[in-house]
């Protein structure tokens, strides 16, 4: 009987180790998930008992805008305060710029998908993980928090209040007191 060459002589075959792939994961990003679960479990969709919660505070407090302990103790947010937030902390991209394998658990970028004119914006969503069914997390005005695909976004908003195709706008979070990745490596000499 002819051995293979990966065979030893007590017959067994060495199987060399599956090729696996390393998945990062960013701390914030578990964060923002464990919110995004807290959150479904007080705004559950079948049972919406916080409705005067508004998609902009369960949003941002998904994002980590808060100094409180929890949930609960969340400072509502208005459309006004929204979009302040939204023109200080975010920068408008176009959609193609989120990465195809984005997942908010692996990256240290936040994306936000806004409903509405920026200044006077009708509904957030964070944008999750694009290669799911549903990749944007927010709470729809009639029924409590859960995930979403876009095309159930434009059959939610679509008519109201004057909102088309052209008011779904995507937005990065700036990244405060960090180099942002594409200016890692590179050096820039001033000349007077």
């Amino acid at each position: 009987m002819k051995k293979d060459q990966g065979e030893e002589s007590t017959g067994s075959v060495a199987v060399a180790p599956p090729n696996r792939q390393t998945i990062t994961t960013d701390f914030d990003g578990v964060l923002v998930f464990e919110r995004m679960a807290e959150i479904m479990s007080m705004c559950d969709r079948d049972n919406p008992i916080y409705e005067q919660v508004s998609c902009f505070s369960v949003t941002l407090y998904a994002l980590g805008f808060c100094e409180c302990p929890d949930f609960m103790s969340f400072q509502d947010v208005s459309a006004g305060e929204a979009a302040e937030l939204l023109r200080s902390h975010f920068s408008e991209i176009d959609p193609d710029k989120i990465p195809a394998d984005y997942h908010i658990t692996r990256s240290k970028e936040r994306y936000l998908l806004v409903i509405g004119d920026p200044l006077f914006p009708i509904h957030f969503a964070v944008v999750t993980d694009n290669s799911a069914e549903r990749p944007y997390f927010s709470k729809l005005p009639f029924f409590g928090a859960g995930y979403d695909s876009m095309a159930e976004l434009v059959s939610e908003f679509a008519g109201i209040d004057g909102v088309t195709a052209e008011d779904f706008h995507f937005f990065r979070k700036n990244r405060l007191g960090r180099i942002p990745p594409s200016s890692i490596g590179k050096i820039y000499i001033v000349r007077d």
